[in-house]
């Protein structure tokens, strides 16, 4: 799962995962007409169930690809979560959604988490009133973050999550933490089993 295509990955997990934004939801997206795994053998070979050890495995590397982590923050985010032993897949995932290139594609700056990651990284964002150039920075409450120089019709309509408020167009403010219920994609469980070995 280490490839960058976007759809690749996508065929190896066996759904969508919407990496590419817009896209995934035309009739132009790859999954559409190749639902089965890379290869030469893709076709031929169906989706096994695996062991659990690979339905772990599978799971966290979908996380990985959705949030465009590498393994060594994947797993500091692991342990940053397993602080709090009773709510250690709630505080992963709202570690993970509090990333700042997260926010600023949950708020509809960018059309996909790439897009907004090169936002962060090209100083097209302000976290607070200052530029922001750290997409792994982690947002808190009540932070207020904003875009600079940015055109309106790259501002997506997409519908916001709960714990944004929009106040103002081109900005958004962490009203309050993500919870579980917000991501429906992740099974959190699988992770923290994975990492628990």
């Amino acid at each position: 799962m280490e490839k960058n295509d976007k759809c690749r990955i996508c065929r190896r997990v066996g759904e969508k995962l919407f990496l590419k934004g817009e896209k995934c939801n035309s009739p132009k997206c790859v999954f559409n007409k190749k639902s089965y795994a890379p290869g030469l053998a893709g076709p031929k070979v169906r989706m096994r169930r695996g062991s659990d050890y690979s339905t772990q495995l599978r799971e966290k590397q979908k996380a990985r690809a959705i949030y465009r982590v590498s393994e060594k923050q994947m797993q500091n985010y692991f342990k940053e979560a397993r602080k709090d032993r009773s709510a250690t897949g709630e505080i992963l995932i709202q570690l993970l959604e509090r990333r700042l290139d997260n926010v600023v594609f949950r708020a509809g700056f960018g059309v996909s988490r790439d897009e907004a990651r090169q936002m962060v990284s090209h100083g097209k964002i302000l976290l607070n009133g200052k530029r922001a150039k750290t997409p792994s920075q982690l947002v808190s409450l009540n932070d207020v973050i904003k875009t600079t120089k940015l055109p309106e019709k790259t501002l997506s309509q997409k519908e916001m999550p709960q714990w944004l408020n929009s106040a103002n167009a081109g900005e958004v403010k962490i009203s309050s933490l993500p919870g579980k219920e917000e991501l429906s994609l992740i099974n959190e469980q699988l992770i923290i089993e994975f990492y628990s070995r």
